[in-house]
This record gives structure tokens, C-alpha cells and sequence, in this order.
């Protein structure tokens, strides 16, 4: 078979970005994100943890103002504290919505909206 039995198919989002430098700056120096592929002037290969993010240039800056992803598991409220005390611009609050997730928002600063959340008991 080749391949790790525990390397289950994941889905991976691919954000738009008009300026791959804003984005590889904000993900990097202000989310704590890393970069992992071979960096290219149209694709960027982001990750952190277990979270990863690809991105591919785009000339329409309203497609980043449509496009989000929604990033779920454990240490949500760790990383809302985080990026609160980094001073991360555009972050809304730690709550729990109506649906019954606990869930706080970024939008980066091209717009793509990144949802973050967990289901309370899993704090």
C-alpha cells in the first residue's frame, strides 16, 4: 500500500490572495503559521499544527471578500488568547452562537474569513 494507515484524506481550503507577500506576512508573522511548500508567485502552502492553508493568486480583490474556511477542534479558546495578546486586528470574540459552537472570526487583510470553533465540551 505505500502510504501511512493513519494519513486519512483531508480536506485542505485554497483562499484567493491579491498579494502573496500581505498574505505569507499576516499568516505568518501575526497567526504563527509556517511555510511549508515550495513558495511560488501564484501558490503558498501555509501550516500550523494541524491546520494548513493554501492560497493562489488572484486579480479580483473581491473573491477574498466571499471566500472563508472553517478551522474546528480543541485549543480554540488557546488561540483566540493568543492572537488577542499579538493584537491580531479584525477578531471578533470568543463566544458561543446560537447553533451551539464556540467560535471566534478573522478576516485577513484581503477578507477571506477564517472561522474557528468547537463544540463546548471539547474546550
Amino acid at each position: 500500500m505505500g502510504e501511512d494507515a493513519a494519513d486519512f484524506a483531508r480536506a485542505i481550503p485554497i483562499l484567493p490572495s491579491v498579494d502573496m507577500s500581505v498574505t505569507r506576512s499576516f499568516y505568518r508573522d501575526r497567526l504563527g503559521f509556517t511555510v511549508i511548500g515550495p513558495e511560488s508567485a501564484n501558490h503558498l502552502i501555509l501550516r500550523r499544527d494541524e491546520m494548513e492553508l493554501h492560497f493562489w493568486l488572484c486579480d479580483d480583490p473581491k473573491l477574498p471578500e466571499v471566500s472563508s474556511c472553517y478551522i474546528r477542534g480543541g485549543q480554540i479558546a488557546d488561540l483566540h488568547t493568543e492572537y488577542r495578546k499579538r493584537g491580531v486586528e479584525r477578531l471578533s470574540d470568543l463566544a458561543l452562537r446560537p447553533w451551539g459552537m464556540v467560535e471566534f472570526y478573522i478576516h485577513d487583510p484581503q477578507g477571506n474569513l477564517l472561522r474557528f470553533g468547537h463544540r463546548p465540551e471539547a474546550g
